[in-house]
């Protein structure tokens, strides 16, 4: 599977919104598909018809297969109320699946520690697609912490980490500590968007695009 994984440093940071950015900014340079295997909370939020909307995705750009569960709570929480088991060999056939002509955007569901059943972590399957990480981060304070951990257990773990995305207010000191402590490389930053719509995604998209064709 060709592509990246697009994980946070929390919940709620910001991973549909970067998501979203990917697949406006790479469709510029090749085919590009989007895919949330695990979606939680799925009566209030989706986050595949979000991205959807937000960088305007044609059918062939969107995978809809996947595990939906209904209550926004952990992955493996909201399967067990639903009297579901995630199974991690079901989600990598899926992927399997997926058209190999694509570079594929993967949004996990929370963060990187958080567990899909009673053995596996969000990491884990991470680690069996192979994909780097993109990380989801804010741009305010507590983010040099949280990013700099995250990046840490991505390489313990043997995870690729392929940059960062920050989400908020641009901050121009957050932006270089987390480069200089964290060790990852910064690649675009998501200021707040008031209309947050296709057009807004597109504009940041625009102007990150080259910055962002380096993971192809």
């Amino acid at each position: 599977m060709r592509g990246v994984f697009v994980t946070g440093t929390d919940t709620g940071v910001g991973k549909t919104v970067v998501s979203a950015l990917l697949v406006s900014a790479l469709r510029r340079s090749t085919k590009v598909g989007y895919w949330k295997p695990v979606q939680t909370g799925i009566e209030e939020d989706d986050d595949t018809a979000e991205v959807r909307r937000l960088a305007a995705c044609d059918a062939e750009e969107i995978a809809e297969k996947g595990v939906r569960l209904p209550r926004p709570l952990s992955p493996h929480l909201s399967a067990r109320l639903a009297g579901q088991t995630i199974d991690m060999a079901d989600l990598l056939r899926t992927a399997q699946d997926l058209p190999d002509d694509r570079f594929w955007i993967v949004e996990g569901a929370g963060g990187l520690l958080v567990p899909l059943n009673e053995s596996a972590m969000m990491a884990d399957l991470m680690r069996a697609l192979a994909l780097p990480a993109v990380i989801a981060a804010r741009s305010g304070l507590g983010t040099i912490n949280h990013t700099s951990l995250t990046v840490s257990e991505l390489v313990r773990r043997s995870i690729a980490v392929a940059g960062v995305v920050m989400v908020g207010e641009p901050n121009a000191e957050n932006r270089l500590a987390i480069e200089r402590y964290g060790g990852a490389r910064v690649l675009a930053e998501v200021p707040v968007l008031p209309d947050l719509g296709a057009d807004a995604i597109a504009e940041v998209a625009a102007e990150a695009a080259p910055a962002l064709a380096s993971l192809l």
